[in-house]
């Protein structure tokens, strides 16, 4: 499935496309975290905690567990020829599925993309029935307020020890899908 053309004055001027992302673009999803998880996180979590978070999450052996054991749908964003974010997400049960990870150049933020991504998902799990679609966000995150403005809601607060000391702090937000 693919969204091409989206015509708003928040899109970038390119036509984005996107595509399901297989363990072959594992490298391309690492290169786009290297360069989003410092600008996004280095003012909210511990140099030493992204460092650890990356590995946990980020290695290739993680991300091929994610895809193939998880069964984590990952997609990437294209502006033109450029990977310019990347999504995951997964079926919960009970018509319910989960954003894992959303994530967009810290350059091209600003520009529709994630929103692009967000419908994209939102278009997919509702030919699936979805009735609600959830995700984590770190407390101190201001990612919060996007999510927010597409329709999220605060569900509750959770905390999540991932080892070594460390913990994310989240709300859970949902959307409810109609």
């Amino acid at each position: 499935m693919s969204m091409a053309g989206i015509n708003s004055s928040h899109a970038t001027a390119a036509t984005l496309t996107i595509r399901r992302a297989t363990s072959a673009d594992i490298t391309t999803i690492q290169h786009l975290t290297s360069i989003i998880w410092p600008a996004t996180y280095s003012s909210i979590l511990s140099r030493d905690q992204i460092e650890y978070m990356l590995e946990l999450m980020y290695s290739s052996e993680s991300l091929r567990r994610q895809m193939e054991d998880l069964h984590h749908h990952f997609i990437l964003c294209y502006d033109g020829d450029e990977a310019v974010g990347f999504a995951s997400f997964s079926d919960l049960g009970e018509n319910v599925f989960k954003l894992h990870k959303i994530y967009v150049l810290p350059d091209r933020q600003g520009r529709g993309i994630g929103r692009f991504m967000i419908d994209y998902i939102i278009a997919e799990i509702r030919q699936k029935g979805a009735v609600a679609l959830d995700l984590n966000v770190n407390r101190q995150n201001p990612a919060r307020f996007f999510y927010e403005r597409l329709g999220f809601t605060i569900i509750r607060e959770e905390d999540i020890d991932i080892g070594k000391g460390y913990w994310m702090n989240d709300y859970v937000m949902r959307k409810v899908i109609r």
